[in-house]
């Protein structure tokens, strides 16, 4: 059996033991918080970024500021600025700070589904870093904004469709014009519908036919025309076969040209012994005529010495 609560004996220094608890208990208390400051960076040092926005609508302190997916910085506080324009405060770690630079783009984005999102975007990574205090304008993305624009674009584009169908629009007109040209088409044909007229209609079929007719014309002289110029008795075959004549003749021409040739040059051999035999006569004449003179003068002289010797002048009366 259970002794009563009465008949048990008190607990030794009972007072010391819930103080020692309770101050256990503190010092958990306080340890869970340092951790959890410590966790959340606190401690850590840290440098200022204020971005600037028209409004701060979705953003509270403790966002994260995010690059590339990546946490990089807390919103600690927000505040109004002298011209109206929202300052967001954000401490960014020192280790986290290389990550931004003076070029660098932070936008705020407020999604249709989710909540508002800041984010950091650096596209040269060589640009010096960003310094701490700066202040940057955000650049702001509200897919709900666009809403308002995008239902009145949906209801401008609604009436214009609305204008389009009406009964008494230009393209109900056009419709009809279009069905009753269609049916002109299938009743007189497409001449009819373009002259307006059968009487046109004939008489382009008739140059159509008168057409034909002298392209089939033309068509039988080119044959012809072909066939006596390009023909096996054709001017080409006949001109081909005179050229080959001439050629021959031509052939001929030549190696009787290269007879000639053979005979000046025995013509030329002739003419040069020729030539040599009439000096030699040329000399052997010139003796015989000192020769002769030498006879003449001794019979010259035999005469005027011969006693005998005859008169033999004629004198005339």
């Amino acid at each position: 059996m259970n002794e009563p609560l009465s008949t048990r004996p008190p607990v030794a220094h009972l007072e010391f033991k819930a103080a020692l608890l309770l101050v256990l208990l503190l010092i958990l208390l306080a340890g869970s918080t340092v951790y959890v400051m410590y966790a959340r960076g606190v401690f850590e040092s840290t440098q200022e970024l204020v971005l600037l926005a028209d409004d701060s609508e979705g953003v509270r302190p403790g966002m994260d500021l995010t690059f590339s997916g990546f946490p990089i910085g807390r919103v600690r506080k927000i505040e109004l600025a002298p011209d109206g324009a929202a300052r967001i405060v954000i401490d960014i770690p020192r280790k986290d700070a290389h990550w931004l630079r003076t070029s660098s783009v932070f936008t705020l984005t407020r999604g249709l589904v989710g909540g508002t999102s800041i984010k950091a975007f650096s596209g040269v990574p060589d640009d010096p870093p960003l310094p701490d205090g700066a202040v940057r304008r955000v650049l702001i993305g509200d897919a709900s904004a666009e809403i308002p624009r995008l239902v009145a674009a949906a209801k401008d584009l609604l009436q214009n469709l609305t204008a389009l169908t009406a009964p008494d629009s230009p393209l109900a007109a056009s419709l009809a014009n279009t069905q009753a040209v269609t049916a002109r088409l299938k009743e007189r044909g497409a001449l009819n519908v373009l002259f307006g007229n059968d009487a046109d209609a004939r008489k382009v079929v008739a140059t159509l036919d008168r057409t034909n007719a002298l392209l089939a014309r033309l068509n039988a002289l080119t044959d012809k025309a072909d066939a006596q110029v390009f023909g096996a008795e054709g001017v080409m075959s006949q001109t081909r076969a005179t050229i080959v004549e001439l050629k021959a003749a031509l052939a001929d021409t030549r190696a009787t040209l290269k007879r000639v040739d053979a005979l000046l040059e025995e013509t030329q051999a002739i003419a040069a012994n020729t030539r040599a035999a009439t000096t030699d006569l040329s000399a052997l004449r010139a003796e015989v005529e000192v020769n002769l003179r030498k006879v003449e003068q001794l019979v010259d002289q035999v005469n005027r010495l011969w006693p005998f010797k005859r008169d033999t002048e004629l004198k005339l009366p």
